[in-house]
């Protein structure tokens, strides 16, 4: 067990005015889970959990109040919600599990407030959540080598008790994600054997492992991990990335499964060097390891022998739907996925013309070109050992010069206009309206004039009867 003392001055004060407070009732509270984790790795927690030692429930519940807002989330198992101004602490008793039934929810819990640190840690999942900290002494207890396996940047589990959960090999693929850790092979093995128990996973949890794969540096670890304890075989539009080949020439790197992992990581890197808010960098994360979906049912062997994709922009759109709702994704960012898979080799057929630009804005809506121009370099940039690249910069530039980065173009000629016009309302406005759209996108209309212009020039019977 490890005997490291951590420096627990970037903890919050009133945290460790808590702690002093409990200890005065002979409690031990103790930080626990991904915090102590995080400390060691240099990150300052941004959440804080406590596990308090020698302390029955209702002293626990009593003492807190003492201190601020306090809600109990967990009755049977002795979890409070406790607020002192703006920071949130979870603060629970310790416990043990017994496996009743199976799922990620089929477990009889019970609080023990005199277990031993060392019981209460081998419930954890992994070793490097397994490592308690006393914000009051900086003593660690490591009884399971957490501190080792950090260092080592591998994900081992606490104990065989690791494969009663079968939400456990997608927590291991977001923390793989987020640290760029692999997986112990025993761990591997337990995880296997829990993929017969994947389907009784709420949709709503697989998604927020996902989510936070989405937000992590490091995707392809996370992508990797799955490879490495079978769970690939859930995600069908993955595992057949891993077989299919590509022409060497466009892709140095190897096959699809490859270029994805670097796409992944690139589009990750992106999002960080653009500062992308969480939405905007999850849907450039999943379009670039959804846009070549396509290409396992596309490719083919061309007349002069290479390797060829036709279609497979079109292909990957059906394949892209069924792998976000496999995961429980919501169907706003299959909205914003889909035209980027279209449209992700755009650029490779034609100049970014004025027309060119205000067509792709509105073709890729509710994304924006500016998404696209990031989508198109990951995909160039994760060809390595070919270098890095921008293809669709140019596009870039014209459609911020149109002020159609991160929009398309608003019609000009309006219903309020048409009226204006003495045109009636109805469906033949609907149509003139999409015609005058169509006009606009072409640069025929650019302005209010031109758009009368071309009323004019397109009806001019209706505008000689009107001014009758």
């Amino acid at each position: 067990m490890s005997r490291t003392t951590i420096d627990t001055s970037v903890l919050p004060v009133s945290l460790i005015e808590v702690c002093q407070h409990l200890a005065h009732t002979n409690a031990t509270a103790w930080l626990v889970g991904g915090c102590v984790r995080d400390l060691l790795l240099g990150i300052t927690p941004n959440d804080f959990d406590l596990e308090v030692f020698n302390l029955p429930v209702e002293s626990l519940q009593k003492a807190l109040k003492k201190m601020g807002r306090v809600e109990l989330v967990g009755k049977q198992f002795g979890v409070f919600k406790l607020w002192l101004g703006e920071l949130e602490i979870d603060v629970a008793l310790p416990r043990t599990e017994q496996k009743k039934t199976q799922g990620h929810r089929g477990f009889l819990i019970n609080s023990d407030p005199h277990l031993s640190p060392e019981a209460a840690t081998s419930r954890r999942d992994f070793t490097i959540n397994a490592m308690m900290l006393n914000p009051l002494t900086g003593q660690l207890l490591d009884f399971h080598n957490g501190e080792k396996d950090l260092n080592n940047k591998q994900l081992r589990h606490v104990s065989h008790a690791f494969s009663e959960d079968p939400l456990r090999p997608l927590r291991a693929m977001q923390f793989a994600a987020r640290f760029g850790f692999s997986l112990h092979h025993e761990a591997a093995a337990l995880c296997r054997d829990l993929i017969g128990e994947a389907v009784t996973l709420p949709k709503e949890r697989v998604w927020a492992e996902w989510q936070k794969w989405s937000r992590s540096p490091y995707p392809s670890y996370g992508l990797q991990l799955l490879m490495d304890s079978g769970w690939i075989t859930l995600y069908p539009e993955l595992q057949a990335l891993v077989d299919c080949p590509q022409d060497p020439h466009w892709h140095p790197e190897g096959n699809v499964w490859i270029h994805i992992l670097q796409c992944c990581d690139q589009a990750a890197a992106i999002a960080s060097r653009n500062e992308l808010q969480p939405s905007l960098r999850q849907r450039l994360v999943f379009a670039a390891l959804s846009h070549d979906f396509g290409k396992p049912v596309a490719t083919t062997i061309g007349h002069h022998g290479r390797i060829i994709s036709p279609g497979h922009s079109e292909a990957g759109v059906k394949p892209a739907d069924a792998f976000l709702s496999s995961i429980g994704a919501p169907a706003s960012l299959f909205d914003y996925i889909k035209p980027l898979v279209l449209e992700h080799i755009t650029h490779l057929h034609g100049e970014p013309s004025d027309r060119a630009v205000r067509r792709l804005a509105h073709r890729l809506e509710p994304a924006n070109i500016e998404l696209w121009e990031m989508l198109v370099e990951a995909d160039a940039s994760g060809r390595a050992p070919a270098l890095p690249s921008r293809p669709a910069l140019e596009w870039l530039n014209k459609a911020t010069l149109l002020q159609h980065h991160q929009n398309q173009p608003r019609p000009i000629l309006t219903g309020k206009l048409l009226l204006a016009l003495g045109v009636a309302p109805g469906p033949s406005m609907g149509h003139l309206l999409k015609s005058a759209y169509e006009a606009q996108l072409d640069g025929y209309i650019f302005d209010e004039l031109s758009a009368i212009s071309w009323y004019k020039a397109q009806y001019p019977s209706a505008l000689v009867n009107h001014l009758k």
